[in-house]
């Protein structure tokens, strides 16, 4: 609860904090690699749908004909994010998300699980280049990483006819939700087998939790709405993962910390109920309020989603 009521002055200044961090986020350095748990990987690039130059990993198993490809949190990078470190702790510190976060125990879990993983940057984060004025669009220009991602995979001698499966946390699943919804012939054409969803979240669902903190009184909500428009050309109803929801096609596991303090349980239950498939499901992590505990579940408790990529990352066949 916030004891104190702002001046009309504040909150103009807290809206336009908001609206620019809608905008624009700060890179996050590449603390870590894959040799940190004895893996052995190659540094690769390939092209965004689009263009963009992505910079990622390619982590082998021998034996294997099943790919993972791992699509990151919102400001984070492949490696993870060092939230432990300034000045990225102060971005999310009044959530208590302060511990740093290494997804290399993920994809050593992946790999010892019989899976090649790629593991890559998306634009305007981590290595991978600048685009659309270095402005984070929630997934709809990010989707186009998505699908270069796949379009690589199918383009590699040793990957192309492999069965893939997607492990897209946030923004990372957001942006696969739209690849889905912009380009479904493209999507479709790649044969994607499942996919992973950890944590999506609304735009306007975390500034609503962000209003609640900072004791910005609701009814501005539409005037940081056109301050977002001004930043980055969209409005709040256009971000995010609700639109594109609608549009799944393929068998889709969701976990999400349920007190999570920057999101709220509803936002994450109105994604999961827009998927129209069948072969759906939606697990809540309880005990905790930080949202980086949801990031880092998989290496802690892996048994359930290593169940779901083998339960539906079958041999391919292609028509």
């Amino acid at each position: 609860m916030v004891a104190t009521m702002r001046s009309d002055e504040e909150i103009s200044s807290i809206l336009e904090g908001y609206a620019r961090s809608m905008g624009k986020l700060p890179r996050s350095p590449i603390l870590h690699d894959p040799s940190e748990v004895g893996l052995h990987y190659d540094d690769v690039f390939f092209p965004s749908y689009d263009g963009v130059p992505l910079e990622g990993w390619f982590i082998p198993c021998a034996g294997s004909n099943k790919l993972i490809i791992a699509n990151h949190p919102m400001g984070f990078s492949r490696a993870g994010f060092p939230s432990h470190l300034e000045p990225w702790k102060s971005i999310f510190g009044a959530t208590g998300n302060t511990i740093e976060v290494n997804f290399m125990p993920d994809y050593e879990i992946l790999h010892d699980a019989g899976y090649n993983v790629l593991a890559y940057d998306l634009r305007n984060f981590g290595h991978s280049g600048p685009a659309n004025a270095q402005s984070v669009s929630a997934g709809r220009y990010e989707s186009r990483d998505v699908i270069g991602s796949l379009l690589y995979a199918r383009s590699r001698p040793d990957t192309k006819d492999m069965s893939i499966a997607l492990f897209s946390r946030c923004l990372g699943f957001t942006s696969t939700l739209w690849a889905m919804h912009l380009y479904p012939k493209v999507f479709k054409a790649q044969n994607v087998s499942c996919l992973c969803g950890p944590q999506p979240i609304s735009p306007r669902t975390l500034l609503e939790r962000s209003f609640e903190r900072d004791g910005v009184p609701m009814d501005r909500m539409a005037e940081l709405d056109r301050l977002v428009k001004i930043h980055t050309s969209f409005s709040l109803f256009e971000l995010g993962p609700r639109i594109p929801s609608k549009s799944v096609t393929v068998p889709t596991f969701v976990y999400q910390v349920e007190d999570d303090l920057m999101t709220k349980p509803i936002d994450v239950q109105t994604v999961y109920d827009n998927f129209p498939v069948k072969e759906k499901k939606l697990f809540w992590i309880k005990g905790t309020t930080r949202r980086w505990d949801g990031y880092t579940y998989f290496q802690r408790h892996p048994d359930q989603i290593l169940q779901w990529f083998e339960k539906y990352m079958i041999q391919i066949s292609w028509e």
